[in-house]
């Protein structure tokens, strides 16, 4: 297991499974964007205000890679790491394991930049700067 620059509990919830008793798979794309967005958060930027000046930051690629299942009750962590990749894009590696001997569970990239309101690729310096700085 690796060094983590962000980490964040959860928990699983009852109404996150699917019919077999397993978190349903898009389910953890959720778990995974609501680490970014308190990592992001903790840097100081703040999503509302950003959308509000036009700026969107997006996901534009997902890789995931499942390991096994979570369940009903089971306490979990999401581990992250960033990456520049390019002047526009940066890569969230992520990986989820679960309580208590940190089994994985799940292991993705995630490809994210940001949109100005005409939909154009557009990162403000002090986005690039807040995540440069996390890296």
């Amino acid at each position: 297991m690796q060094a983590y620059r962000f980490r964040l509990d959860f928990q699983v919830r009852d109404y996150e499974c699917d019919m077999q008793g397993v978190v349903n798979n898009a389910v953890y794309q959720n778990y995974l964007e609501h680490c970014r967005h308190e990592f992001i958060k903790q840097l100081g930027l703040d999503f509302a205000e950003l959308t509000r000046r036009g700026i969107n930051l997006v996901v534009i690629r997902a890789e995931l890679d499942y390991k096994r299942s979570l369940r009903s009750g089971d306490r979990f962590w999401v581990g992250l790491q960033l990456e520049r990749i390019s002047k526009l894009r940066f890569a969230f590696r992520q990986d989820i394991y679960l309580k208590p001997d940190d089994q994985p569970v799940l292991a993705a990239r995630i490809i994210g930049t940001g949109v100005n309101a005409k939909g154009r690729p557009q990162l403000p310096a002090e986005i690039s700067a807040a995540l440069d700085a996390a890296l």
